[in-house]
């Protein structure tokens, strides 16, 4: 089992910048290809970003390239979001997730799931 803890969700305006924060316990964490994944209301939960187990290798969603970066601490098992010029379109509940040893953009691709953090960007 892998549990995972997202922080640093908020309230924050049109430009402005936050991280979040995802800590894993429970496993190997550096087996694991960690994933951030957003779902706003009454909408489809969608891929955000992607980090691989090995920390080398990433990939991010056409529509936050560019403005988000997603990092790994493997040493304090821990996966970043770091979101910066956000948009009233960002407003979302945003959830990390884990896989092992592999990688994919699909939700339906991770075991394991946070319990996710609110990000509201005002205009």
């Amino acid at each position: 089992q892998v549990q995972l803890v997202e922080s640093g969700g908020g309230l924050v305006q049109a430009g402005g910048s936050l991280r979040l924060s995802c800590a894993a316990s429970g496993r190997t964490f550096s087996d694991y290809t960690m994933g951030w994944f957003r779902q706003g209301s009454g909408k489809e939960r969608e891929f955000v970003a992607y980090i691989k187990w090995s920390g080398g290798t990433t990939d991010y969603a056409d529509s936050v390239k560019g403005r988000f970066t997603i990092s790994r601490d493997n040493a304090k098992n821990t996966v970043y979001l770091q979101m910066n010029s956000l948009k009233p379109e960002d407003t979302a509940v945003y959830y990390c997730a884990a896989r092992w040893r592999s990688t994919s953009t699909t939700y339906m691709g991770y075991g394991y799931w946070g319990q996710g953090t609110q990000v509201t960007v005002s205009s």
